[in-house]
């Protein structure tokens, strides 16, 4: 009889080492991020300036947890002597999560492409009351939407698409146009000292970026998540490095042009 509970300890130790020797599933988080897949349905992302009040996901969404509210708006004429049209302006865009069931039904009928699901996931809360964001909120969660993934081999591209880079290319062309008549004039003005066309223009200041940690921690006491934090915490680092760079280097040149002027005076 004493030999039984010393078989079952064996069992259970050699369970224990079998699954000691397997590689293991758990992440440290939130320390350790995880890595979500391309398709995660973690929220709901709005693009407002795509929004034209439709109300279409508001109707299809089964839980009827989208709020919308807007007010019509006189446009003026695009030509003179067109008509005055009326269109409608976007006043509030909600979603409760706490309702939501993250079928994405309203993105798949949206007509013009303004919502986006997000992989954010980071918004819990103690209240359920919370759990209502309004469109400022869901704009900010569009800058974590991945991009969308690439067509097939031989695929064409949509016409919207299509109009958007001719567009970008005729503006590149008008820009790079205007930039050489600049340089021209800039040339023909200089001319008389000798200095080389674009001498005097700034130089672009590379800093590498890194996070205001002041900045980052105002915005997590805000409620941000720490992935829009730290974003919003870098660029705002590089604008004041850049900034003080640029400083620096213009109070450089005024002490050089100064210092001539003074040997000028001393002589």
């Amino acid at each position: 009889m004493p030999a039984a509970p010393k078989i079952g300890l064996l069992k259970g130790l050699g369970v224990t080492l079998r699954t000691a020797t397997k590689p293991k599933a758990t992440q440290m988080y939130p320390r350790v991020k995880p890595d979500l897949p391309p398709r995660t349905r973690g929220v709901i992302a709005l693009m407002e300036e795509n929004c034209t009040v439709c109300m279409q996901c508001a109707r299809e969404c089964p839980d009827w947890c989208i709020y919308i509210d807007s007010h019509k708006q006189q446009v003026p004429p695009k030509e003179e002597g067109g008509r005055t049209r009326t269109r409608n302006q976007l006043d509030r865009f909600a979603i409760d999560f706490a309702l939501c069931m993250y079928c994405g039904i309203c993105i798949e009928v949206c007509p013009f492409d303004a919502l986006f699901w997000s992989p954010e996931f980071e918004y819990s809360t103690y209240s359920i009351a919370e759990l209502t964001h309004e469109k400022e909120t869901l704009r900010e969660w569009t800058d974590t939407v991945p991009p969308p993934p690439p067509l097939d081999v031989g695929a064409s591209q949509p016409k919207e698409i299509e109009d958007g880079l001719t567009a970008a290319a005729k503006a590149v062309e008008e820009a790079a146009a205007a930039a050489r008549r600049q340089m021209e004039a800039a040339g023909a003005d200089q001319e008389h000292s000798g200095q080389a066309p674009g001498q005097q223009a700034e130089e672009d200041v590379h800093v590498e970026a890194q996070i205001d940690q002041e900045v980052y921690d105002q915005l997590i006491e805000q409620g941000k998540s720490e992935r829009v934090a730290r974003a919003k915490a870098k660029a705002a680092y590089v604008r004041r490095e850049k900034a003080r760079r640029r400083e620096q280097k213009g109070g450089e040149a005024s002490t050089g042009e100064q210092q001539p002027a003074a040997e000028g005076e001393a002589s």
